[in-house]
């Protein structure tokens, strides 16, 4: 079961709902059993940059911290998946509003990274060496643009002000990425 909850107070409020269908998406192209549990929390700064000095002993806020659980793995092809707790992803929208802006696309195409992000790394992905770098980036910019060339038009993941981007428009700058994520022990 996929959980979204939103106790940011960020305005204007985020689409819970995108997000648990992206969750979804992503969860089902990775071969994760449908009744894994996973929780996405969006929080506020102060809630993020405590739990940033907590977990990983780092000042400030952050964009994306990760917390596994029961250590689950795609399923192998032809295999059955796992049942299990996947774990929580905390999201801060208000760091991903800043990121967005930096990089030229929607806050909530840049929360949507996030979370494919997050969900990567309760799956044991991890960006530490160059090897994993790729892996992981290149793989979560498949997922991502993936679930959005579904609805390339929803004007959910637009800014008020800007028009709506194609999917080539958003691919070049979803390469990048900067996170956090919390030890698994």
């Amino acid at each position: 079961m996929i959980e979204v909850n939103d106790e940011s107070g960020f305005e204007p409020a985020v689409d819970t709902a995108e997000i648990s269908q992206l969750a979804t998406w992503v969860l089902r192209e990775m071969r994760v059993h449908p009744q894994a549990d996973l929780n996405v929390v969006l929080v506020d700064e102060q809630s993020m940059a405590d739990l940033h000095v907590k977990w990983l002993d780092l000042e400030g806020p952050t964009d994306v911290m990760s917390f596994p659980m029961d250590e689950l793995r795609p399923a192998p092809p032809g295999a059955e998946p796992q049942e299990g707790i996947l774990g929580d992803i905390v999201v801060c929208p208000a760091v991903a509003a800043r990121q967005a802006r930096e990089a030229g696309h929607a806050t909530m195409e840049e929360i949507l990274l996030l979370v494919t992000h997050g969900i990567l790394h309760l799956l044991g992905y991890d960006h530490a060496e160059s090897d994993e770098r790729k892996e992981m980036f290149d793989l979560q910019r498949h997922l991502l643009l993936a679930f959005l060339a579904r609805t390339p038009n929803n004007p959910n993941r637009h800014e008020a002000n800007n028009q709506p981007q194609t999917i080539d428009e958003v691919a070049p700058v979803i390469s990048r990425f900067s996170c956090d994520d919390a030890p698994s022990d």
